[in-house]
């Protein structure tokens, strides 16, 4: 008798076919085909059947394979056995077109995994999706839950996943093979031939389902997993992630009925402290419909990270129980860092970070984040960030943090500070090279995410929120040095910024550190720091004070510098007063020691003060003098911008017209090229009070509205232009 193969070969070219021809009509791959042709795969009676068929051998080819050693494959008879995903599967249209899409694709990709955190709704999206395409394959859509995150549950073995597939493809118990094997080789001939799709849902590892993954086959095998199963090579991957805002509320007043809060600012409100995780949303929604509870309550519960865990759970369903299944799978080291991760302010901490928290280098760090990241207990981006969901950062606090040892967690924080400080010192010598900066001790940073000014300062405006929280932590840890080391190192960015409210949060707690550890050179550094954020604020009264309390703290400790720095700031205090002939007589003595020490930016910061001084006494000769100086003297591109509004300043003030619009519109352009949009926004503003001066109001118009555009507060306590605008005759 011939051979299958050989026979099926001489009859496709003697009329002319070629494999894809012949892979198109019976429904397999070309390559399979090939493997058949040339016997290196064993031939079933349905590829027989097909094959005859298509090439009109009258049943000759079909005669040729004997009965198989395995039992025919009896259809699964179309059956969709899917769960039903109920009334509230609500958003994800878009996520559902795209799951679809990929479910009817080519043959060559047939597995894919659904991957996401746990409650993130991967199951209801793979079931939702395989019911929009179950008309496409007829022998049926089977749903297995491999058990492999079930609380309590122990996960199918590989065995038994074949087990129980085989017996839903009516495979009758006697004729299933013993082995694992040939269990899989079973498994991977009854699915050859078949169109059907197999949901494997809650897949712990790609060793679970290989067997199953690894046939040929035109069915699709959807996989739903926490992991991200990197090992299951030719499978595509689908990210899930939480729902969008509008999705999470939309799903609370589905579920909840008639039960949701009315209000959406408290739903939304709600929602969001649920992390717009379906799950958590899907809980809270449930105990509105118990009843007991009101919006606000229940809000409140949420908004409280100690009590957010316990009121995400109705008794049979658990967003900590769901975390904790997964933490209680990783090894101890991940475990470990999972915990520490909990210590850093911001949801999204730096890898050098992580690696500071961990006291780890560079690759083991690395090694433990991606287990985690394929775990999907944290997300790691292309930017080089680790971050943490809210609520799992809240899981990790409440659960794994207190698993790490108390003197482990102490070096972890005093390990994360002084990264930090290292890097934020390192950033302000990049974009304030001539500032003064208490020594730290600490080594120079390797790998900083900088490399210029421009780098330093768009790292700094990412990073305060967080540098503002370690300045906290610091303190609460008894860290004192690092705290107002840092705080103080963040004044120069502040002050750029004029972020006001982190200036003195931060400096009141540097403040209570420097106090703490009985240092008064540190005490009047922060005092002086404290009295301009003050001035800033536009409460000059309240900088007089901190300025003279930082006035004795420096004569305590013997700190010339420091003395005359606080002399300085005194003076500008008492000129926001208005008091400009003491502030002359201060700033004339400031300029000599800064003259004399070689201090030139401080040299440039007391010559705008005596401009100013001048000017507000009439003395425009003097006031011009001391501010032209100051614009040949700047260094840095701000100083500059500064100096040339405060000679813009001068010129209008002594009404000339001409040279204070030439001197704004300089001001202007420096100040954009310095990135300063306060420095640029006075200029703007001085240009239209010029022009309001001359009698041109739709020119004046035209500068204000755009110093309008920015959004920085001029403060006409502390800035002239701004008072100027304000008063009745410029006013529209």
């Amino acid at each position: 008798m011939p051979d299958f193969g050989a026979e099926l070969k001489r009859r496709r070219m003697s009329v002319g076919m070629s494999l894809t021809g012949l892979a198109a009509s019976v429904h397999f791959t070309k390559g399979y085909l090939s493997k058949v042709e040339n016997g290196k795969v064993r031939v079933n009676r349905d590829l027989a059947k097909a094959c005859d068929l298509a090439l009109g051998a009258g049943g000759e080819l079909l005669a040729l394979v004997a009965e198989s050693a395995f039992p025919a494959r009896r259809s699964a008879g179309g059956i969709v056995g899917l769960p039903d995903n109920g009334r509230y599967f609500v958003g994800r249209e878009t996520e559902l077109e795209a799951l679809s899409a990929l479910l009817l694709g080519p043959d060559e990709a047939r597995v894919g995994v659904v991957h996401g955190m746990a409650g993130a709704g991967k199951t209801a999206l793979a079931v939702a999706a395989a019911r929009q395409v179950a008309g496409a394959f007829p022998d049926g859509c089977l749903f297995f839950d491999l058990r492999g995150h079930t609380p309590g549950a122990v996960e199918l073995s590989p065995g038994e996943a074949l087990h129980r597939l085989l017996r839903l493809l009516d495979v009758s118990a006697e004729q299933l093979p013993a082995d694992e094997d040939g269990l899989a080789n079973l498994v991977r001939d009854q699915l050859r031939g078949r169109r059907m799709i197999l949901v494997l849902d809650n897949v712990r590892s790609a060793e679970q389902i290989r067997a199953i993954a690894d046939g040929e086959t035109s069915s699709r095998i959807l996989v739903t997993s926490r992991g991200r199963l990197p090992a299951l090579d030719d499978a595509w991957h689908f990210p899930v992630g939480v729902l969008p805002l509008g999705d999470a509320v939309r799903l609370l007043r589905s579920v909840a009925g008639d039960h949701a809060p009315d209000d959406d600012t408290v739903a939304t409100g709600i929602v969001r402290h649920c992390g717009q995780l379906p799950l958590a949303v899907r809980i809270v929604a449930a105990r509105f419909v118990a009843g007991g509870w009101t919006a606000a309550q229940l809000r409140d519960r949420l908004a409280d990270e100690t009590t957010r865990l316990g009121a995400l759970e109705d008794g049979e369903r658990s967003v900590a129980t769901a975390f904790a299944v997964s933490y209680e799978a990783l090894p101890g080291d991940q475990q470990r860092l999972l915990g520490l991760l909990s210590l850093h302010p911001a949801a999204a901490a730096e890898t050098g970070a992580v690696g500071a928290l961990a006291g780890l280098g560079a690759g083991e760090t690395d090694r433990l984040v991606d287990r985690l990241h394929d775990a999907h207990l944290v997300v790691r981006d292309e930017r080089g960030y680790v971050e943490l969901h809210d609520l799992m950062r809240t899981f990790a606090a409440k659960h794994a943090l207190p698993q790490v040892p108390p003197d482990d967690r102490e070096a972890a924080v005093r390990r994360l500070v002084e990264h930090l400080v290292a890097l934020a010192v390192a950033a302000d010598e990049l974009a304030e090279p001539h500032r003064f900066r208490p020594a730290t001790g600490l080594p120079a940073p390797a790998g900083v995410p900088f490399s210029d000014a421009d780098g330093a300062l768009a790292w700094l405006g990412a990073q305060w929120p967080a540098l503002a929280d370690i300045v906290d932590s610091a303190a609460r840890h008894r860290l004192y040095d690092r705290c107002w080391q840092l705080a103080f190192v963040l004044r120069a960015f502040f002050f750029r910024e004029r972020l006001l409210e982190p200036w003195i949060r931060t400096h009141e707690r540097a403040l209570e550190a420097a106090r703490a550890a009985g240092d008064p050179g540190a005490t009047g550094m922060i005092l002086n720091n404290l009295g301009m954020a003050h001035v800033e604020a536009g409460r000059p009264g309240d900088a007089v004070r901190f300025h003279q309390q930082a006035q004795e703290q420096f004569a305590l400790a013997r700190d010339d510098r420091g003395a005359i720095d606080a002399l300085s700031s005194l003076a500008w205090a008492r000129l926001y007063r208005g008091e400009a002939e003491p502030a002359v007589a201060d700033l004339t003595t400031v300029l000599a020691g800064y003259r004399r020490t070689g201090r030139t930016r401080n040299v440039v910061i007391a010559l705008r003060g005596l401009a100013l001084a001048s000017a507000a006494l009439d003395r425009f000769p003097e006031a011009l003098a001391a501010a032209q100086e100051a614009t040949g003297l700047a260094q840095l591109p701000v100083d500059l911008a500064m100096a040339v509004n405060c000679e813009a300043w001068v010129h209008f003030r002594a009404g000339h017209w001409d040279e204070a619009a030439r001197s704004y519109r300089r001001a202007a352009e420096v100040a954009d090229d310095a990135g300063s949009e306060y420095e640029r926004a006075r200029a703007l503003t001085g240009r239209g009070n010029t022009a309001a001066a001359r009698g041109d109001r739709p020119e004046a118009r035209r500068w204000w509205a755009e110093a309008a555009a920015y959004r920085v507060k001029l403060d006409p306590a502390v800035l002239g232009e701004a008072e100027y605008r304000n008063r009745p005759a410029f006013a529209e």
